[in-house]
């Protein structure tokens, strides 16, 4: 796995790869030298070299022994090694500067490489430095942990350019600990701690593969490299990265109460040696790998980790922070003060909770349940209960663990471990891999009381539906979940698990979905419930999707502001989410980027997983406004979804990917994700096509790839199963793909009026309208009628530009800029040539250019030359606008011979 060194390092002479231990600046420095092409001479001073003189003018003599001017330079090192004084300024230095520059004139061309110059002892630097001046075509790589120059520049040369070996990514990592196999939440885990430093993440590999602990000890691997690294700053430096390394979200703000005006000083060393990243503007302090702070507070000893804790509690301008450190800084072992700083951490956990900061209330109330003295069982009890909660909250698996291992070694009731165990469970995700025995637990402890089995079977049927993938099995145990409730008369129980069921009828198009959510509409809740859950969200999702937005809102909105008054952070989020996608679908794009925004920002505040925060942004961003923020978003989405295993949001992000990529004019690329979504939704057995409307844009790009047999077949399908379902929100855009394929096919006429009669059904769905008169105004142009296409266009650009759907504005403005008169408008310049046509199908078919010039064997630039001409005879911009004119131009050429 080779670090990446930037291309344009080509050409220059001296180079200097710079970075922390570990970082793989030797194995740049080798990758670097193989492109130059020439023999290496390497040179690898140590730590012991540091103080010899000449140690590095030895080792270059010794590596060209057959030159009689490197024997010549040995013996005259030999000769600096015996004289009683140092020879500076004397004769013998100035030898010793003509003979190395001998030497290095003389010698074959070779690229010189000079590893851990932070070791090259200062004499042969000097040396060195002085004769390369006189070698100035002499390649030269050179690495060191840190880029320092001189004020004269650097020893290798003044010009030299300085480059950051980077740090690896995510997949790089986990390619590289492909022979570990770990599973892909120890490789994100991994990636966190060895902030993408590929030798720390070997040795940590290393010592999760022999630990079943989430986060285990430093091996002694991983303590030796995290050592040097830090060795490389000062002893004050490592003092104020330790406060840090204490703080839950230390900021410049706080290192600077602590070390007054010196503090930006030490930050900006820390900087420069890779252990903190550059701030982004908002304050905080990150280091690169967690790694890092662990390595720092693992040499404390507990008496002077408490001496810091005090320090930050004085420093700390945050109320909940500075009850933090109060209670970290308090002697654990001293019962006077036990539970003085139990009840403290419980007070400061709920002002953290109430603020939607779950981590910091997670560890709060895990220190308050620990420090809670064990004969007070009932307090104990609860308090570890609220620390499994507040732990789940925010997928913080250890806490929830430690938390839940109180509740199960006290005398603790059912309910009181079932509900650690169902809590548990929470914060795993996909990290447990015995979600079963838990289940099986569970159900044990409520062996004999209905009730709490109806809660562990609803439960079941959440992780049935979201993490296995399998909503029958889902719908049966929230049905089973359901019939126990109501014998337990637990209503607010029964309301859940019908919800629930409901839910996945509508997924699987069962008809009794709606029959199922009235029923639990109707029932009474005695008991608060997260206002997500309820039956009046899933009823105002069902409106949603139903196209039935203006009753949608009215719910959203009570439904928010029941959140909001109780502290719901992620119900607050759903809730903005779902009208982010309300007001999107009305085409208020403007409120739809306020709500989501709000979402995206309180989620990420919150440590929330982010699949659905990302994919509503990327939906709405994408739309409203830049599809550059929206594709990182929905990339996000997967990424965060494929390490949950989440597969509802795994399809969503997947869809919203494809979906901008289409939208961009990039079918080719926007194929995958949209096929990838067909195949989860299968495996999930998703037959409602109103839920996630992926049909038609997979259609339309398997049309614009060449492969209109699969569209016609999937929009035949998804037609038939809307209106058996009588979802007949989903049928204009199905509509819409279908004239696309119909004008492909040249029916123009049938295809203009399918458009228009799709475009009268979506009055009150102004952006989806737009996007079809863009389609018209496309199947108008293909026909030749450019008045009726300019009108199109001029249709959908108003709509698109009253509403705020910028990146569809510009879409439409560039659709009627290529409508204006043109030379090419008449004329036998239209006609295609026979070379013309057959590069014209190989790209409308999705080759790339290298690939025409290797059918056709011709050059790659007369592939694009002939395409500059294709384009310019059939006036188009793009390969999907070529995949969609091919046909109809190749049809008229024929027609005229």
């Amino acid at each position: 796995m080779l670090p990446v060194v930037p291309e344009e390092v080509h050409g220059i002479r001296r180079v200097v790869l710079f970075g922390p231990p570990g970082i793989g600046k030797t194995t740049a420095a080798g990758a670097l030298a193989r492109r130059l092409g020439r023999p290496v001479l390497r040179l690898a001073p140590g730590p012991q070299d540091t103080g010899i003189p000449y140690t590095g003018l030895l080792e270059l003599a010794l590596a060209l022994p057959p030159l009689p001017s490197a024997r010549e330079l040995a013996d005259a090192l030999d000769e600096a090694g015996a004289a009683p004084t140092s020879p500076h300024g004397s004769a013998l230095a100035l030898r010793l500067r003509r003979l190395t520059a001998t030497v290095l004139r003389e010698a074959p061309p070779v690229t010189l490489v000079v590893d851990n110059t932070q070791w090259l002892d200062e004499a042969s630097s000097a040396v060195l430095g002085w004769a390369l001046r006189q070698a100035p075509e002499l390649p030269v790589i050179a690495t060191e942990r840190t880029w320092r120059p001189e004020a004269g520049g650097h020893w290798s040369g003044e010009d030299a350019y300085p480059v950051r070996v980077p740090a690896l990514t995510a997949r790089q990592i986990a390619s590289l600990l492909s022979q570990h196999r770990p599973d892909p939440s120890a490789v994100a885990r991994l990636y966190t701690r060895s902030g993408g430093n590929p030798a720390l993440a070997l040795a940590l590999a290393e010592a999760c593969g022999r630990s079943a602990q989430d986060d285990p000890p430093l091996p002694s691997a991983a303590r030796r490299l995290l050592g040097e690294w830090l060795a490389t700053v000062s002893h004050d430096v490592r003092e104020l990265l330790t406060l840090a390394a204490l703080d839950d979200r230390p900021d410049r703000e706080l290192l600077a109460r602590l070390a007054g005006p010196a503090a930006d000083h030490f930050l900006a060393q820390a900087e420069t040696a890779a252990l903190i990243d550059p701030g982004d503007g908002d304050g905080r302090v990150r280091f690169t790998a967690s790694a890092i702070a662990a390595e720092l507070t693992t040499r404390l000893t507990d008496t002077a980790r408490r001496l810091l804790h005090a320090r930050l509690a004085q420093a700390s301008y945050d109320p909940a922070r500075r009850d933090r450190h109060t209670t970290l800084a308090a002697d654990s072992g001293d019962p006077r003060t036990a539970r003085h700083t139990a009840r403290e951490a419980a007070r400061a956990a709920g002002h953290a909770r109430r603020r939607g900061e779950h981590p910091l209330a997670a560890e709060l109330s895990l220190l308050a349940a620990q420090r809670t003295p064990h004969e007070d069982t009932g307090l104990l009890t609860e308090r570890a209960l609220t620390a499994v909660r507040d732990a789940s909250h925010c997928g913080d698996l250890p806490r929830a663990r430690a938390a839940t291992r109180l509740i199960l070694e006290h005398d603790t009731s059912p309910a009181q471990r079932v509900g650690a165990l169902m809590a548990l469970l929470d914060a795993s995700g996909q990290h447990l891999h015995s979600a079963d025995e838990l289940f099986a637990a569970a159900i044990h402890e409520s062996a004999g009381r209905p009730g709490l089995t109806a809660q562990v079977l609803f439960r079941q049927a959440i992780w049935a539906n979201v993490n296995e993938g399998a909503p029958e099995r889902a719908a049966a145990l929230a049905s089973h979940a359901a019939e126990l409730a109501r014998a337990a008369d637990d209503t607010t129980a029964a309301a859940l698990a019908l919800t629930m069921q409901a839910r996945v009828q509508r997924i699987l198009g069962h008809p009794e979905a709606e029959a199922t959510l009235e029923r639990a509409l109707s029932l009474p809740r005695t008991a608060p419930v997260p206002v997500n859950a309820t039956p009046e969200h899933l009823a105002a999702r069902h409106a949603l999707f139903d196209d039935r937005p203006d009753q949608a809102r009215a719910t959203l909105l009570r439904l928010l502001v029941q959140a909001q008054r109780t502290g719901d952070t992620e119900a607050t989020v759903d809730l903005l989410r779902s009208l982010a996608e309300t007001e999107l679908r009305t085409g208020r794009c403007a409120k739809a980027l306020d709500y989501a925004h709000r979402a995206q920002t309180l989620s990420d505040s919150a440590g929330l997983f982010p699949g659905p925060a990302c994919y509503t942004s990327a939906l709405v961003e994408g739309t409203a406004f830049r599809t550059d923020t929206a594709l990182a978003q929905a990339r996000r989405g997967i990424d965060a979804s494929r390490h949950e295993d989440n597969k509802v949001f795994l399809s969503r992000n997947l869809y919203a990917l494809g979906h901008l990529l289409l939208a961009a004019d990039r079918p080719k690329d926007a194929l995958e994700p949209l096929e990838e979504v067909r195949a989860l939704e299968e495996q999930q057995q998703v037959r409602d096509p109103s839920i996630l409307r992926w049909h038609a844009d997979l259609a339309e790009a398997f049309l614009a790839v060449g492969r209109p047999g699969e569209a016609d077949d999937l929009l035949t399908y998804t037609h038939r199963t809307a209106t058996d379902l009588g979802r007949t929100s989903v049928l204009p855009a199905l509509e819409r793909t279908r004239a696309l394929l119909d004008a492909a096919r040249g029916d123009y006429d049938i295809a203009a009026h399918r458009l228009t009669s799709a475009a009268d059904r979506l009055r009150d769905v102004p952006l989806e309208r737009g996007r079809t008169f863009l389609a018209l105004s496309h199947t108008e142009r293909r026909a030749r009628r450019r008045a009726s296409a300019r009108t199109a266009a001029q249709k959908a650009a108003d709509l698109f530009t009253a509403h705020g759907a910028h990146p569809w504005a510009d879409a439409a403005t560039h659709a009627l800029h290529r409508l204006e008169p043109s030379s090419t408008d008449t004329g036998a310049d239209a006609r295609l040539t026979g070379a013309e046509e057959r590069c014209a199908r190989l790209a409308a078919a999705g080759s790339s250019n290298r690939d025409i010039a290797a059918a056709l064997t011709v050059s790659v630039k007369t592939v694009e030359a002939t395409l500059t001409r294709v384009y310019r005879k059939l006036d188009v911009h793009s390969r999907v606008q070529l995949a969609h004119a091919i046909r109809a131009a190749l049809e008229e050429a024929a027609d005229t011979e």
